[in-house]
């Protein structure tokens, strides 16, 4: 999940996106309009990425983003929400749901004209998971035989002790069978396993990384999506281009795209009014009263909902924040729904469970922790013995988080007696690098957008102990234990319902606080005639005609 980050088997979502589109042209306004398309170039809102661009690396939507499109993965989710689909993968087949047995492609390419082989995937995959290389999202491998062998951590988390030296390089369960065929062999039955395979952390690397180093790679990466990489300025631009070898999926119908990364989403706001920006995921919580910003765009304003969830995390590993108690009693003392009617005008929803309820297997209405209860919020921080000292809750500054983080740190202050503040960090790759390096001293906004349709991506990443997205070191053995079980299940139904008393016991434990759930409004420039959204919100760019 990606941290918004980014978003069963067969499960629709629930959400469709529709294919916008407006006008018709003339039958030579038509011959023209195509020639202009597939020439055309189009600019679109970013952030600046928190790391160099590494699959395995990148837990942020700002880099995600761009990954996304510079790659293709085994599966693909489908725009309208619906189960996984084979892309680069010809066939994925199980009997036991532990051994996997994948054939690919043959004769894709990477941009740089290589040809995507199985062991790409299987290099790429033992490369994530070995623990001395840190990339962020090496727990999702921990479904694979020999992941233990491979990944070691450390002792006493940032402490003067080092995770020792893994046994192995390489997992046990990862076997070339011929260059279009790989095995995977998984610790325990996993029935998720094939729907995560879309998720970005799996996609395949080329010999170049290998030799260049991921530090340089990710600088200037070579992927093997319908686009590939050109230039990147950092805090300017990321420029990309059609990859006119492609023959996966659909086929780019324009010819470049430029990711501009803004400081100010209400500066890039006023560029798609006044068509200078194509496209923008998401505008300013200001232009949301009164519908003002689908007066200002009219035919060009997309609603849609998306399976992300708006929260504010704790730094468990900050002594001031290791009582359950005070957690729950900050989180009961916050009025969801006066924060998503009064800040986000009704085009949010108060958070009530702590996976998204567009999810496959989550359960609503499961956080009661996300109640408004002034009277039990306050007893319950005189049981924790209060709090001492500013309560400070940090929110990146470049994106329209500002409103609503002060509103809530206002309601703790109005119902706790606490000096709650809420902190600017001007970029989110400040703020995230901040968060990934454990120096947070205070809560902080750690939205969440699924990386795949399965409720397991809301539990195992952010609450299992070594989660890669778990930034607040958040550790309970009986919801490790829990999801163990729940992610070895035999069945999808009998995973989502150990993952449910898993949930039972983060309830308790209230690790972070969902506070709303995600309603999207975007923006297109009149140039675009026709354009999808994904199954996340994010631009389809092999959807859009000029």
């Amino acid at each position: 999940m990606r941290v918004s980050k980014r978003a069963s088997g067969a499960i629709a979502v629930g959400a469709a996106f529709a294919l916008i589109a407006s006008g018709c042209s003339s039958g030579s306004d038509d011959e023209g309009g195509s020639a202009t398309s597939s020439d055309g170039a189009i600019v679109v809102d970013g952030t600046e990425p928190e790391n160099p661009l590494v699959p395995a690396n990148t837990t942020e939507t700002g880099g995600g983003k761009v990954i996304d499109w510079l790659w293709t993965g085994l599966v693909e989710y489908p725009n309208n929400g619906g189960a996984p689909q084979n892309a680069l993968a010809e066939s994925i087949e199980t009997t036991d749901s532990k051994v996997y047995k994948i054939k690919i492609k043959q004769n894709t390419k990477f941009h740089d004209g290589t040809v995507v082989k199985a062991k790409n995937f299987v290099d790429a995959w033992n490369w994530g998971a070995y623990s001395p290389n840190g990339a962020q999202n090496a727990s999702f491998f921990a479904d694979i035989a020999g992941f233990a062998d491979v990944n070691t951590s450390d002792p006493d988390g940032d402490g003067p002790k080092k995770a020792p030296e893994p046994a192995a390089k390489e997992m046990s369960g990862l076997k070339v069978v011929d260059d279009w065929n790989f095995e995977v062999t998984l610790g325990a039955p996993t029935a998720v396993f094939p729907t995560k395979l879309g998720y970005s952390t799996f996609m395949p690397l080329p010999d170049a990384f290998f030799t260049q180093g991921a530090e340089a790679f990710g600088k200037k990466p070579i992927g093997n999506g319908p686009v590939s990489f050109v230039s990147w300025e950092n805090n300017v631009t990321i420029k990309l281009t059609r990859f006119d070898d492609y023959n996966l999926r659909d086929k780019m119908k324009i010819k470049d795209v430029t990711v501009k990364i803004y400081q100010d989403d209400t500066a890039a706001y006023s560029d798609l009014v006044s068509n200078n920006l194509d496209f923008q995921q998401q505008v300013p919580v200001s232009s949301l009263a009164g519908d003002k910003w689908k007066g200002d765009l009219g035919d060009r304003a997309i609603a849609s909902t998306t399976p992300s969830t708006g929260i504010i995390a704790f730094p468990i590993y900050d002594k001031r924040f290791q009582n359950p108690k005070l957690r729950k009693a900050i989180s009961l003392s916050i009025d969801r729904k006066e924060i998503t009617d009064k800040i986000f005008f009704g085009n949010r929803k108060p958070a009530d469970s702590w996976a998204n309820p567009l999810t496959p297997g989550a359960k609503p209405g499961n956080c009661t922790a996300c109640t408004f209860d002034a009277a039990q919020a306050k007893a319950l921080l005189a049981e924790a013995g209060g709090f001492t000292g500013q309560l400070k809750m940090y929110y990146n500054a470049d994106a329209s988080h500002k409103d609503w983080m002060e509103a809530v740190a206002q309601q703790v202050k109005t119902n706790l007696g606490i000096d709650a503040v809420a902190v600017g960090v001007p970029t989110f790759a400040v703020f995230r690098q901040n968060i990934n390096a454990h120096k947070m001293d205070g809560a902080y906004r750690a939205g969440w957008q699924q990386d795949y349709p399965d409720v397991e991506n809301w539990i195992n990443p952010l609450y299992v102990t070594g989660g890669s997205s778990n930034d607040g070191l958040y550790s309970n053995p009986e919801v490790d234990a829990l999801a163990k079980q729940a992610s070895s299940a035999p069945s999808l139904d009998a995973s989502h319902e150990l993952f449910a008393k898993a949930v039972e016991k983060i309830d308790q434990d209230v690790p972070s606080m969902p506070i709303y759930f995600g309603g999207q409004q975007s923006g297109h420039s009149e140039k675009i005639k026709k354009m999808e959204l994904t199954n996340v919100g994010e631009l389809d760019i092999t959807s859009v005609e000029l």
